[in-house]
């Protein structure tokens, strides 16, 4: 847009629209702030919202207006907010012909479709909710870009730190790096969030600079809600959490493919967990093999296979635990094709995802037969059982240790990294488990 003459003298056409599609908080606004700025022209920023009204025709007058304006205006960029406000697919309502959302939106397709590009008008949206979109704002000539805007990697997470730190006053040894590692999957309000929490934490607590330690307690805050003090559990409960939390730790310290542990702790937090168990990613991953998760499972069964090793019972607290092992057996059985019984084949017809965001799913009719259904029950059943079954064998091998790191959680009930590694340093996986991965890595 600031040199047009450019492409123009290759019969290059400039696209009409670009749509950024991202989480919330990933920085979509900003960035067509930055574009505008970097361009060096008007730039005209409305939602979606203001284009809403109860009375019929005026979200399409404003529309007419805002192209009007931003024509007389151009070169410009023109950028829509939330568009799926106004976007949303027609037909879909009762009411569906005299919907005034409906009609705002056929004004916006006419208007895309009418201005002269070679004017260097650019429309620019955001959204994150793609999937909703009618398909004719999507199709070329109208937003013919379609640009993600992710979460950022551990780098991009180290440089958004060290904006917002810019505006705290940091201890001179603090590495910011190690937050960074800290915080995979943050977007980045998250992180600016983050460092304002850690800031608020060291005025309370009269420190002259924000330390690690208020940083890492931020973290914890967003990932595991407030730390609740008032909150008493009695001796028995304390005891089982304590265990439940060390097999956790224990298990993701042994296996070969899994996080190393940055800190266990059995001091409630949010509105259910009574205690976490926080592992240091060692990269941000976009592929896992199939024994990287099948380590996962036996990480989150690792809690209720402390408790049933210790006390012969099982407790509520491995709730989330299970949910998250499911979700994540079905999604290797009927989405990854890695069950040797349904064989490598992909049902995820049946949950389809986003083209904008892979890994967000939709539900949909089911595409298979009950037969299947059957199978995949009980496939993502003996994926779960075989498991937590490992699970209790690799800490019936290293009782001892388990019971050492749950002594010090009762006694401490924070244990850092530095305090772990050494406590669970003999810890090893039982023969027949070596003899298993040996086989399977030969298969």
């Amino acid at each position: 847009m600031a040199n047009p003459s450019k492409f123009r003298h290759l019969g290059a056409r400039i696209p009409k629209g670009v749509l950024l599609v991202g989480p919330p908080g990933t920085g979509k606004t900003l960035l067509a702030r930055a574009v505008a700025g970097e361009a060096n022209v008007p730039f005209f920023q409305l939602t979606g919202s203001d284009f809403v009204e109860m009375f019929v025709g005026v979200g399409a007058a404003r529309v007419r207006d805002l192209f009007q304006q931003a024509q007389d205006k151009a070169p410009c960029i023109i950028f829509i907010d939330e568009l799926d406000a106004i976007g949303k697919a027609r037909g879909v309502g009762v009411m569906a012909g005299h919907d005034e959302r409906e009609q705002t939106l056929n004004q916006l397709l006419a208007e895309m479709d009418g201005f002269d590009p070679r004017r260097g008008l650019i429309v620019m949206a955001a959204t994150n909710r793609p999937e909703i979109l009618d398909p004719a704002l999507l199709r070329p000539g109208r937003f013919d870009r379609h640009v993600v805007v992710d979460r950022p990697d551990v780098r991009g997470r180290e440089a958004i730190l060290r904006v917002h730190a810019k505006m705290v006053k940091l201890a001179p040894d603090l590495d910011l790096r190690r937050v960074a590692a800290l915080t995979p999957g943050f977007a980045g309000a998250e992180l600016a969030n983050v460092v304002n929490e850690a800031a608020l934490l060291a005025a309370r607590r009269q420190k002259s600079a924000v330390t690690m330690e208020e940083l890492t307690e931020a973290v914890e805050r967003v990932v595991a809600g407030l730390e609740k003090k008032s909150r008493r559990m009695n001796d028995r409960e304390k005891r089982i959490v304590a265990h439940h939390e060390s097999g956790h730790a224990l298990l993701a310290e042994v296996l070969p493919t899994t996080d190393r542990v940055h800190k266990v702790s059995i001091l409630p937090r949010g509105l259910g967990a009574l205690g976490y168990t926080m592992q240091l990613p060692f990269e941000d991953r976009y592929l896992l093999q199939r024994q990287e998760l099948y380590d996962r499972l036996t990480v989150l069964m690792g809690g209720r296979a402390a408790e049933q090793l210790f006390f012969g019972e099982i407790s509520t607290g491995a709730q989330d635990d299970l949910e998250r092992a499911t979700d994540m057996a079905r999604r290797m059985v009927v989405q990854l094709g890695m069950s040797e019984v349904l064989g490598p084949q992909s049902y995820s017809r049946g949950e389809r995802e986003s083209r904008f965001l892979p890994g967000v799913a939709f539900p949909t009719e089911r595409v298979y037969s009950e037969e299947t259904a059957e199978m995949v029950d009980k496939e993502v059943a003996d994926l779960l059982r075989r498991c937590f079954y490992r699970a209790v064998q690799i800490l019936e091998h290293n009782r001892g240790h388990l019971a050492a790191l749950a002594d010090l959680l009762l006694t401490d009930e924070v244990v850092e990294s530095e305090r772990i590694a050494p406590l669970l340093a003999g810890a090893k996986m039982p023969q027949e488990e070596l003899e298993a991965a040996a086989e399977r890595s030969v298969h």
